[in-house]
């Protein structure tokens, strides 16, 4: 049985306690922070940077170096990912890129006001994984999330859903092709991608505004794709 706030018609569980006030400290906490509060990123030349956002050799150290950012999405995404999530009954969710499980928490709150499911979600580096996994347990929602931990084109190979409805990509945006290329057989038609700075794999941009490679696309706001999967 759903025993959610929104199952009394009081509140969803993303505006109920205990979660509002965990995710409102989450983010006011990421944006007391910055990868530029780092030397080593402050000092990075613009193109070098741009050329490591954009590698899909050098992801891992180069995500290595942020690993006590949140590299949280923004609080408007956040809610948006909770109503599509909510809106399409979604049961089956994948997300890429877990950090310090601020987007997994609204994920999780549209599946447990949904009635269940299930998220898988990845992420490499062991200490992101750990405050996620407590950020889940102080929000009530650690029963319906998987985190694996390790390098997502490995932790998402095998041992997938049947069925995907909706998908989060917020890891190395270089690996965005690679990680749909995973996903995709899974993906059931009308399933929702949900990218964020997308705009650093063009590769990604012009494999789902292809209607003919299967997919309706669209930007939202400013750093968000949101796509479709075709039937």
């Amino acid at each position: 049985m759903n025993t959610s706030a929104a199952s009394h018609g009081a509140a969803s569980t993303l505006t109920a306690a205990p979660l509002s006030a965990l995710i409102q400290r989450l983010f006011d906490e990421a944006d007391a922070t910055s990868p530029m509060d780092l030397p080593e990123v402050a000092a990075m030349p613009r193109d070098e940077h741009e050329r490591l956002m954009r590698s899909t050799t050098e992801y891992l150290d180069f995500y290595g170096r942020l690993k006590d950012m949140p590299l949280a999405v923004s609080r408007e995404t956040g809610i948006l990912l909770y109503q599509l999530a909510r809106s399409t009954g979604a049961r089956s969710i994948v997300e890429f890129g877990t950090s310090f499980g601020i987007s997994t928490l609204h994920l999780a709150a549209a599946l447990r006001d949904n009635g269940g499911g299930r998220l898988i979600s990845s992420e490499f580096e062991p200490s992101k994984v750990e405050r996620a996994r407590a950020n889940l347990a102080a929000g009530g929602l650690a029963d319906l999330v998987e985190i694996r931990e390790g390098d997502a084109l490995r932790t998402f190979a095998a041992d997938l859903p049947e069925w995907i409805d909706l998908v989060l990509l917020d890891g190395a945006k270089a690996l965005y092709p690679q990680v749909l290329d995973l996903l995709e057989p899974r993906l059931r038609p009308g399933a929702l991608i949900v990218a964020d700075n997308a705009d650093y794999s063009p590769d990604y941009l012009q494999r789902v505004r292809s209607p003919q490679r299967g997919y309706l696309s669209v930007p939202f706001g400013d750093d968000v794709e949101l796509s479709m999967r075709l039937g």
